[in-house]
């Protein structure tokens, strides 16, 4: 690509590449493209941000026809980058400054909204990793980011292209294509130039080279200004301090010196805060770690409740997303219950590991593991590394699709929720079950609706498809909907009415409050007596148990099915529902009766549930054994589960031992 015009009118000397933001600003030309990193206040070059406006508004002033310069900009930005008031990009929030915006997120940015919504700009929205990787391979020379990301949501071209408004759909600019590849589908987001690329840094040598040693997050500063130097524009680094040339360690450097062309030392404090509410936290830099015990545990209203129900669904070792607002509260549950260490939490932005903030320090961590670019987390997350993912629910409807980008002439974009919920094996999304003011009593345990929110949640068909529950259902992935009151599974048909809270009518607070009838294909069961308690659950143990499927094993040669039950502990009837759900899924493939072995040594269960579980047994022997026997080296566990299955079935006997339970099995013939 042909040399930004302007790169051979930088100065040089011993102050090398080091300018005043207005110096820097000038090199902005009318028409230009810029990119700007950060995420929500983290990593934002506030200061040139600042600069950038005072020049297009004092120019504005001066110009007989009232035209500021620059203007006519196209803006390129991954995440939100703002405080959903004055400061990020709302800087750039003036007629005339910029003419079309590809953002990840807009909800941070009023400005820039209103300029989108009253038709005075184009405007695209398009995924945060889906930008952050057209970053890249802008600066590859790539045609553009080919992905399964969007599929089926309102950035497919079948659905909206990520067209926000009229102006941008007459505009007749595509940037998102469908491709169809060996029968499979794929979307292809077109690459542009990038002419000037914003990041920001810590500290900068005289001749460009940047290093990041106090920020939050290294995001996708290398990525931008890689894309900027290989389109032939300029980039524009803003930085804390300035060290002398060569003395900079090259492991700490993240930014080349080849790759900048201005530096600017931000001229006040408030332009170069760590997040937009802390000057400088020594834990979010990672220079210190902080005792997890300073997080104040929740107040037990609806969004612990949802938050501990959602949080049930973790297992060990799982690889953990938290979406901002709503889904934050897991975190405070999971140091609650003391299983922080037994997961692995994540944010999109790079943190792997660790507590991540809220708020508007949301992006940065406390005690992190390690923080990667925000491009090869994508990489990560795109690729199935995520586990589990917790996002809020602002709007779903029957077919399970769900709805957090655009609710009338509110635009709040879709940020990296598209690539989360597309690409986590299993998705959970948490939120109240209306929208409003909502009133809640907790009384023994009971959940009471005082006061209802106004609007509904659960609609016939969602505004703005961020999430699509039939390309979901397809693939087979597991999804639930977590409210205070129910819970709700995707399959194949849609929404499937799964539990529901004691003491919660089901016509009058939940069915009359939707406008669609969710499928129940049995009564729903009732959620957990833990989650309304006051004291915590006593989640850990049930973390460290084995997962049920890796206790279930056929041997085909033999037509013998082991049941391990060691340690295992049954505290509800959700558990026996588990229990239930994961021998039958075992079992059915087979296709004929099997003899069967369990093992209930150090087994043990509620007492109020033993008639439930023996009733379970009956009919999973009935259904699909031969015949079966139990061992457990337990005195009395042998006596007390005998007694209960002598109530029920004809061979109540629990051995002690394995092989006195083998030998039983082969002396009847099995």
């Amino acid at each position: 690509m042909s040399q930004h015009p302007l790169i051979a009118s930088l100065r040089g000397g011993d102050t090398g590449k080091v300018m005043s933001a207005a110096q820097a600003v000038k090199l902005i030309r009318d028409g230009d493209t810029i990119a700007t990193g950060g995420f929500v206040g983290i990593g934002f070059a506030e200061n040139i941000a600042v600069a950038l406006e005072t020049r297009f508004l004092e120019t504005q002033e001066a110009d007989a026809h009232g035209l500021g310069h620059p203007r006519d900009l196209t803006l390129v930005y991954a995440a939100g980058q703002g405080d959903g008031k004055a400061r990020g990009l709302n800087h750039l929030g003036h007629d005339g400054l910029v003419r079309r915006v590809v953002g990840g997120h807009w909800g941070l940015v009023p400005t820039l909204q209103q300029l989108a919504v009253a038709n005075r700009i184009e405007a695209w929205n398009l995924p945060q990793g889906v930008i952050c990787h057209l970053f890249r391979d802008i600066a590859a020379g790539k045609p553009g980011t080919l992905t399964r990301i969007g599929l089926g949501t309102f950035v497919d071209p079948r659905h909206g292209g990520g067209k926000l408004n009229q102006r941008t759909l007459a505009s007749g600019v595509d940037l998102v294509r469908l491709m169809p590849i060996d029968g499979e589908d794929f979307l292809f987001y077109k690459a542009f130039p990038i002419h000037v690329g914003i990041i920001r840094g810590t500290t900068a040598d005289s001749d460009g080279n940047v290093s990041m040693e106090r920020e939050a997050l290294t995001l996708e500063a290398q990525a931008i200004a890689m894309a900027a130097h290989n389109s032939g524009g300029i980039v524009i680094a803003q930085v804390e301090r300035i060290a002398d040339r060569n003395t900079l360690n090259p492991r700490q450097v993240k930014i080349p010196g080849v790759l900048v062309d201005c530096v600017v030392v931000a001229e006040k404090p408030e332009y170069h805060m760590q997040t937009f509410i802390e000057p400088y936290s020594a834990a979010f830099s990672g220079e210190i770690r902080v005792p997890i015990s300073a997080v104040a545990p929740m107040g037990l209203d609806e969004r612990k409740i949802i938050a501990r129900r959602a949080a049930m669904e973790l297992t060990a070792n799982d690889v953990v997303n938290l979406g901002i607002g709503m889904p934050e509260g897991i975190a405070s549950v999971a140091t609650e219950e003391k299983i922080l260490d037994l997961i692995t939490l994540t944010a999109e932005p790079g943190v792997i590991g660790g507590v991540p903030a809220g708020g508007l320090n949301f992006g940065a961590a406390i005690n992190t593991q390690a923080i990667v670019d925000q491009p090869s987390q994508f990489d990560f997350y795109d690729g199935g590394g995520l586990d589990i993912a917790f996002l809020g629910l602002a709007q779903a409807d029957r077919e399970g699709n769900l709805n957090v980008s655009k609710f009338g002439p509110k635009l709040a974009g879709a940020g990296g929720f598209i690539n989360i919920s597309q690409s986590a094996k299993k998705v959970v999304f948490v939120g109240t079950f209306t929208a409003g003011k909502l009133e809640l009593a907790l009384e023994a345990g009971v959940l009471k609706i005082l006061a209802d929110g106004k609007a509904m949640k659960f609609v016939n068909e969602v505004e703005h498809r961020t999430f699509s529950g039939p390309v979901a259902a397809a693939s087979g992935k597991t999804v639930l909907y977590v409210t205070e009151r129910c819970v709700f599974r995707l399959c194949a048909e849609g929404l499937e009415l799964i539990e529901i809270a004691p003491g919660v009518d089901l016509r009058r607070d939940i069915l009359d409050r939707m406008e669609f009838a969710p499928l129940m294909r049995q009564p729903p069961a009732l959620m957990d007596a833990r989650v309304f308690s006051a004291e915590p659950m006593g989640l850990r143990p049930g973390l460290l148990e084995m997962p049920l499927e890796q206790r279930l094993s056929y041997d085909a040669a033999q037509n013998v099915f082991f049941v391990n039950f060691e340690g295992l502990s049954v505290r509800s009837r959700a558990d026996i529902d588990r229990i239930l759900a994961a021998v039958e899924s075992r079992l059915a493939p087979i296709g004929h009766r099997v003899a069967a072995i369990v093992n209930y040594d150090r087994f043990s269960i509620a007492p109020e549930l033993i008639d439930d579980y023996t009733a379970m047994v009956k009919g999973i022997m009935d259904r699909h054994y031969t015949d079966v026997t139990r061992y457990t080296s337990s005195t009395f566990l042998r006596a007390r589960l005998g007694e209960s299955f002598g109530k029920r079935v004809a061979d109540p006997q629990i051995f002690g031992s394995r092989d006195e339970a083998q030998e039983r099995l082969k002396s009847a013939g099995g």
